[in-house]
This record gives structure tokens, C-alpha cells and sequence, in this order.
């Protein structure tokens, strides 16, 4: 008990004694201790049981004084792999500290590119003063435009040089974004048939089974929630753009646009029926063959199996 007590003591003792830059640390029995001898005395006072505070607070401090890395002494190409991971918050805040290599125009010209893939802007050339990091500011808030009303964000694009009033531009933009709210974009495509034709033909669907390339086709351009002409204006569409990817499969199965059609319609009919909670009795391969057979006759029986097959593994065609 009484040498736990004088350890307490000893080591209030030890915290209190202030430590001197030159050369000495503290006074034990009357005699001043060179900062050489520290250690074995450190390692004299855990023997006794007592607590290293100078190892611990100098471990502390040299470790606040590590800090971060310092971009600017790293070879150019290693800060600018760095920096490439950060996104445009980040990147911002990163200029604080590294001004020259955060503002480089290559990391935001990255940053661009890699969210809009396709601007008009990108192929001509820049007026003067153009940023790529000005230019993201303002793609950022076209899609925030965009995505509050569709018409006034492809205006605000064309207003700020960004995209060229050409339908085929347009389709591209749309094509290569991934920031576009898909429900405004459903609504724009439906008023902007010119656009939606020139969207559809830059989907290649080569060699393509034809459940997965209608699932691909609406990741881009989404069903609607209800059946109507929009819907049969997709599915004509695709059909089309399908046959023409694939003539000699076409040839091979003895396909036409209009068989594709009915294939279509029957996959997302199916799709519904085997997915929804509400549809008690899921149709059997045996009566999906039968009805799709009924529809479009010259179709193979084992091609329309893998069709049910597709849909039964893989899930919904327009999830």
C-alpha cells in the first residue's frame, strides 16, 4: 500500500518538473540528469512500475509534427495521381492548401469528362478564360437545372456554350451523363422524339441476348409505369436498332422487327408476372412457350425457353 502510494507521488512529481532545452531534463536526488541518460533512466522508472510521461508526450509530439504529406515535395506525377482520386468538394478544399496542384486544369478537365462524358464544348476550341474547373461548376448546375425542369437545364447548357442546339448532340449528352434525374429525363425524351432517335441508335446491341440488351436499353431510356403509346414507341424503337445490330442472327432465327416486338412485350409481361408480389399463380416455360409461340409462330420453342429462363435467373427486363 504505501509503495503504490509513493509511486502516485513520484510520478505527480515527474509531470510537475519542467524539462530544459539545454541538455537536462530533471533533478533526481539532488544531481541534474543529461537528456542521454533518459532512456535507461525511463526504463529504471517502468521497472519501479511508474509511467514514461516525457516517451509518451515526445511520442505525441513528433507525431503532431508529421502532420500530412506535403504534395508540393512529391514528384509532380505522384501529387497529380494523388489528387485524381479526390472529388470536386475535396479538390476544393484541397486548393486551399496546395493551390497550384489542386487548380490544375488536367484534374478538372478528369472531373468533367469523367461525369458528362460528351459536351459539344470538348471538340472546339476553349474562348478565353475557360476553366475545366468553371466548366464543372456550371455542368454541376445545369444538372441541378436539368433535373427541376428539363427544358430550362438544355437551355442553360446552350446558353453557357456548352452543348450545340443539335438533337444528335443532345442525344450524346444524355448518353454519356449519369447525373440526370431518369423520371425528368422520361419526360423529355417523351416531348423530344428527334432526340430519342438519335439516342436509341447509339446503343450497340451486338451479339446480345435479347433480354440483356433490353435491360441495357432501359438503364439508359426508362419504361414508364404505365402501358401506352410512349412504351410501344420504345419497344418499336428497340426492336429496329436490334434487328440492325444483329442481321445475321436475325437471318438465323428467321427474326423481323415485328417478332422482336412481340418478344419484347412478352418478356416484360412476364417480368411483371414473375416479380410481383400480387400475381399468386406465376406462369409455367410451358405456357410462356405456348403464348409467345401463338403470337409470332416461326420463333424456335428452345430459343423462347431460354428467354423464360433469362427472365426466371436474372430478374425484371425494365427494373
Amino acid at each position: 500500500m504505501g509503495q503504490g502510494l509513493w509511486r502516485i507521488a513520484r510520478n505527480q512529481q515527474l509531470q510537475q518538473q519542467e524539462y530544459s532545452g539545454q541538455g537536462y531534463l530533471t533533478r533526481e536526488h539532488g544531481r541534474r540528469i543529461p537528456a542521454h541518460s533518459v532512456s535507461s533512466t525511463s526504463h529504471r522508472k517502468q521497472a519501479q512500475g511508474g509511467i514514461d510521461i516525457y516517451h509518451l508526450l515526445k511520442a505525441r509530439k513528433s507525431k503532431e509534427q508529421e502532420g500530412f504529406i506535403n504534395l508540393e515535395m512529391l514528384p509532380p506525377e505522384l501529387s497529380f495521381t494523388i489528387l485524381s482520386y479526390l472529388n470536386a468538394t475535396d479538390l476544393c478544399l484541397a486548393s486551399c492548401v496546395w493551390q497550384d496542384l489542386a487548380n490544375d486544369e488536367l484534374l478538372w478537365q478528369g472531373l468533367c469528362k469523367s461525369t458528362w462524358g460528351h459536351c459539344s464544348i470538348y471538340n472546339k476550341n476553349p474562348p478565353l478564360g475557360f476553366s475545366f474547373r468553371k466548366l464543372y461548376m456550371e455542368l454541376d448546375e445545369g444538372s441541378l437545372t436539368f433535373n427541376a425542369n428539363p427544358d430550362e437545364g438544355v437551355n442553360y447548357f446552350m446558353s453557357k456554350g456548352i452543348l450545340d442546339d443539335s438533337p444528335k448532340e443532345i442525344a450524346k449528352f444524355i448518353f454519356c451523363t449519369r447525373t440526370l434525374n431518369w423520371k425528368k429525363l422520361r419526360i423529355y425524351l417523351d416531348e423530344r422524339r428527334d432526340v430519342l432517335d438519335d439516342l436509341v441508335t447509339l446503343h450497340n446491341f451486338r451479339n446480345q441476348f435479347l433480354p440483356n440488351a433490353l435491360r441495357e436499353f432501359f438503364r439508359h431510356i426508362h419504361a414508364p409505369e404505365e402501358r401506352g403509346e410512349y412504351l410501344e414507341t420504345l419497344i418499336t424503337k428497340f426492336s429496329h436498332r436490334f434487328c440492325a445490330c444483329n442481321p445475321d442472327l436475325m437471318r438465323e432465327l428467321g427474326l423481323s422487327p415485328d417478332a422482336v416486338y412481340v418478344l419484347c412485350y412478352s418478356l416484360i409481361l412476364l417480368s411483371i408476372d414473375l416479380t410481383s408480389p400480387h400475381v399468386k399463380n406465376k406462369m409455367s416455360k410451358r405456357e410462356f412457350i405456348r403464348n409467345t409461340r401463338r403470337a409470332a409462330q416461326n420463333i424456335s420453342e428452345d430459343f423462347v425457353g431460354h428467354l423464360y429462363d433469362n427472365i426466371y435467373l436474372i430478374g425484371h427486363v425494365a427494373a
